[in-house]
């Protein structure tokens, strides 16, 4: 490979200490770091830990400052309330200065945390960057989680205040939050000192004298504050993992590695340009809508969308193409089943010719693989590249994307290209040696990790150690499968758990799904493993059908049987295929195959706080005894 991107790669990789001092310099600093990374007594890196600098100043302050005031910041957009509204950055800057002043005049100060248990509205927003405006560390959960998952993490982060709103609002019911809120804070070990409420129409909260403030009110006579300088290395959040049980594992993501990052990811990832349009269709409780909602398009002063809503049913399969539409967005960035959920409701794509989306100059799906099916089906409806990048909540954007920002590169089918300048990507086998091209293996990065990954778990140094360097010294385990080809693409085939062993032969159940997703009646599927007492594991498969498949469910499970047989072989032993009406998801859209595993080898179900709908265990369990 040779190009341009080539060019930057080898840059980063024979100096990535100067090269991302370079990167350093397109940010303004208090103090400009003289050093790019340091390690300190347990050997963990820390970029740029000598400089000083503030993410709000970043965010809203520098653009203010230059003249951009009127240009438009944010834009929240939610069809569940019929509810729109357009902040500039100067009418966002002011909501989150005096916000700002708001906390302080409650203690808060820089390194006291706030955890933030709020919907999709522009509150949310405004309470991360007045958190990051005065130093304090925020904990977003997402709302409506379960008052136990809340309260383990209220004792894990140990918030000085809770920030939050009398409810939620889904398609078809409201969420009210301040009984979970309450009976967290009664179950958590920890006292929460004050909690903020902003008040929604769809549910009015009864407010806790002494301890529970009503947010417009205590806005009405809140003093603006400046933002308060930082050092490089002072935490700006911590975001727990997802599907963690006992003990979170709280994610750490300081301030200056991340300002670093989120700046340099806009061009290079995303291409975008000042001023332009971006919408990342997820929500404040992932990292994606850290990231992508909040910080870098607003540090890149772009417009950002904060959209309250669904891919369908809000109030149709046209929902995104309405908002793309109406607010001229440049790039739109999503999980791969949002895009599965419109493909099943409309698969012709009927939705998107129905709106003018020439404004949109691509599409990015991360959050899970992206089958090849959904790549296929979004090229040929939308006409528009449809960019596979790969990273994950610790390390906060891109390990891996096709880098249109400095060249674009062939996309192929499954891949999500090539690793992103600042992660050195290696494949090792199980005993630690470099796999050879196309040679699956356990996907690693080598330390340092780049600006704006994790340098470690909160409180928990050992905790990360175990988790991510102990496997490989001298890499972080990515606990992802893959492989690179000749042409140095990378492709991630699952989690390294998603391996099955079938009497001694190790199979990809990724390689499995990518057959099963490419049948024309199938809208999803998920293929994991169960035991078997004579091989140890089988694979077993999980198919939701298209809303307008008409025909023999029978039959396309039978096919299907063949199809894997034919182009992986009898070894796979796929014999066992079920239709169900739909599969369990985390909010964020991964599929949850190990639950489907323990439902059917009858274990107890270790449910993650992150799923979106527990019922569906029932419903598939009735779907599976009727068979």
């Amino acid at each position: 490979m040779s190009g341009e991107y080539q060019q930057q790669y080898n840059a980063f990789k024979q100096n990535p200490a100067q090269f991302w001092l370079e990167q350093s310099k397109k940010i303004p600093w208090y103090k400009i770091p003289k050093k790019a990374y340091t390690q300190d007594e347990d050997g963990l890196y820390h970029w740029f830990s000598d400089g000083q600098l503030n993410t709000c100043f970043l965010a809203l302050d520098q653009h203010v400052v230059a003249g951009f005031g009127d240009q438009t910041a944010l834009i929240y957009d939610s069809p569940v309330t019929h509810t729109k509204q357009t902040f500039s950055y100067s009418q966002l800057q002011q909501e989150v200065a005096k916000f700002a002043g708001v906390m302080q005049s409650l203690g808060v100060t820089k390194g006291d945390r706030v955890v933030i248990y709020m919907p999709m509205i522009p509150q949310a927003v405004i309470g991360m960057l007045a958190c990051a405006r005065i130093g304090a560390i925020h904990s977003v959960v997402f709302g409506g989680f379960a008052a136990h998952e809340l309260a383990v993490r209220i004792d894990d982060a140990k918030p000085k205040l809770i920030l939050s709103a009398s409810c939620g609002v889904e398609v078809c019911s409201v969420i009210e939050y301040k009984p979970l809120i309450d009976n967290a804070i009664e179950l958590a070990t920890h006292k929460v000192e004050h909690c903020i409420i902003y008040q929604r129409k769809q549910a009015i909260a009864t407010l806790i004298n002494d301890r529970d403030i009503d947010w417009n009110t205590a806005m009405q006579t809140a003093v603006a504050t400046d933002p308060v300088p930082v050092n490089g290395n002072d935490p700006l959040y911590i975001l727990y993992t997802s599907g963690t049980t006992g003990t979170p594992k709280g994610v750490v993501r300081e301030n200056g590695g991340h300002a670093v990052a989120m700046n340099y990811s806009m061009k290079t990832v995303y291409d975008m340009e000042p001023g332009d349009v971006f919408w990342a269709a997820s929500d404040i409780g992932w990292v994606v809508g850290h990231s992508y909602i909040v910080y870098a398009p607003l540090m890149y002063r772009c417009a950002t969308v904060l959209y309250e809503g669904k891919p369908v049913r809000t109030p149709d399969a046209s929902a995104f193409w309405r908002v793309v539409e109406e607010y001229k967005v440049s790039a739109l960035f999503s999980a791969p089943t949002a895009f599965r959920a419109i493909k099943k409701e409309d698969p012709n794509a009927d939705g998107f010719k129905q709106y003018n989306t020439s404004s949109l100059k691509r599409l990015f799906l991360a959050g899970e693989r992206l089958d090849p099916p959904t790549y296929e089906w979004l090229k040929e409806k939308t006409k528009l590249p449809v960019l596979d990048h790969w990273w994950q909540t610790e390390t906060g954007w891109a390990i891996a994307c096709n880098p249109v920002g400095i060249e674009y590169l062939t996309t192929k089918s499954g891949s999500s290209t090539v690793p992103t300048p600042g992660f050195d990507v290696r494949i090792l086998d199980m005993d630690g040696n470099e796999c050879a091209a196309n040679e699956q293996g356990a996907v690693v990065i080598k330390l340092p990790l780049p600006p704006g990954c994790l340098p470690t778990i909160w409180q928990d140094t050992p905790r990360f150690k175990a988790s991510y360097l102990s496997e490989y010294e001298g890499y972080y385990l990515s606990s992802d499968g893959g492989y690179i080809d000749e042409d140095g693409y990378l492709f991630i085939m699952g989690r390294t758990d998603d391996v099955i062993n079938v009497a001694g032969h190790r199979l990809s159940t990724g390689e499995m799904e990518e057959i099963v997703a490419a049948h024309p009646a199938v809208a999803e599927c998920a293929v994991f493993a169960i035991n078997d007492p004579l091989k140890g594991q089988l694979p077993m498969g999980m198919i939701v059908l298209k809303d307008d498949f008409v025909g023999s469910t029978k039959e396309v499970e039978q096919a299907l049987v063949a199809a894997v047989r034919n182009q992986i072989g009898a070894i796979a032993c796929l014999k066992n295929i079920v239709s169900v009406d739909r599969l369990p998801k985390t909010r964020s859209g991964k599929i949850l195959r190990k639950n489907l595993r323990q439902l059917v080898d009858g274990e107890e179900l270790q449910i993650p706080s992150t799923i979106d709908d527990a019922s569906i265990f029932e419903e598939i369990n009735q779907q599976l005894t009727q068979r």
